[in-house]
């Protein structure tokens, strides 16, 4: 295997990706593959583009570009996305943090709400939710359940990565184990009707279909979230919830039927409405 220089490696890998057309951007996933086999930030690539694999190099990264020409996700590959500026590690058991899930993060912060409060984050996955209020308001007492043993347990990993210490997570189908009360309830529940065509394109084949899809056109779980949330939250706390794009109404709709006023909706970095938030009236 002869050596190869960074500058066409990633080109080479930008073709065979943009080819196989199994992503909307292949140029940052060859820079993301190439990144952590090399163990360098990106920025590396532009500073010394004609650096030479070795020969270990190559073969990790040939192994690791095919798994992406198949269609695994690049986070799963490299076990790790950014959120809210900081490292996640990533499983399959749990979804992918996604940017357009900040919108929620900064929702919540615009809430105003005191510097020390109780917060849950329902379904928490990999704990980016829990874990991003965590770090901006170091006086919340964080909590974050989920139902799988295996995300709470990645959880757990992720705040003690991110040294985030007023957070703590455990298992919960929901409210189950839950006992007390919150001023804020915060959660990306599963929204994906279970007929919806985007569920075998990209990404989500590969993400748990436990934590995407959900009855009643993708509404089950946020009705029953808010619901719920009227013996859960302490006097005119919040409920903020992300959605599917089309939904907005819906939730809103489930929202005032439950009793919740000051009801808004906010858009995701795309101007598509992403996440709602709603005060229980006490």
């Amino acid at each position: 295997m002869s050596a190869v220089e960074i500058c066409q490696c990633l080109a080479d890998a930008q073709q065979q990706i943009q080819s196989a057309q199994v992503g909307d951007s292949p140029r940052i996933d060859a820079e993301a593959i190439l990144a952590w086999v090399l163990q360098r930030e990106r920025t590396y690539f532009y500073t010394w583009p004609e650096k030479t694999l070795t020969q270990a190099q190559t073969g990790q990264f040939q192994q690791a570009l095919l798994r992406r020409l198949k269609g695994e996700p690049v986070a799963y590959i490299v076990g790790e996305r950014e959120f809210w500026s900081m490292p996640f590690f990533t499983e399959p058991s749990t979804l992918i943090p996604r940017a357009d899930t900040e919108i929620l993060v900064e929702a919540c912060l615009d809430l105003n709400l005191d510097k020390q409060i109780h917060v849950l984050d329902l379904g928490t996955g990999t704990g980016a939710i829990a874990i991003a209020l965590a770090s901006e308001m170091p006086g919340w007492k964080v909590e974050g359940v989920d139902v799988n043993v295996q995300a709470v347990a990645l959880a757990v990993r992720n705040g003690e990565r991110n040294d985030i210490n007023n957070v703590r997570f455990y298992q919960s189908d929901w409210y189950q184990q839950v006992s007390q009360r919150y001023q804020l309830i915060v959660s990306n529940p599963p929204y994906i009707a279970p007929d919806d065509e985007h569920l075998g394109c990209g990404d989500l084949l590969h993400e748990p279909e436990r934590a995407l899809v959900a009855q009643a056109d993708g509404l089950a779980d946020i009705a029953a979230i808010i619901d719920g949330a009227k013996t859960r939250l302490k006097g005119n706390g919040w409920l903020a919830l992300e959605h599917g794009w089309r939904q907005a109404v819906d939730v809103q709709r489930i929202f005032d039927e439950h009793g919740f006023i000051h009801i808004n909706t906010v858009k995701d970095y795309g101007g598509n409405d992403r996440a709602t938030l709603a005060q229980l009236l006490v």
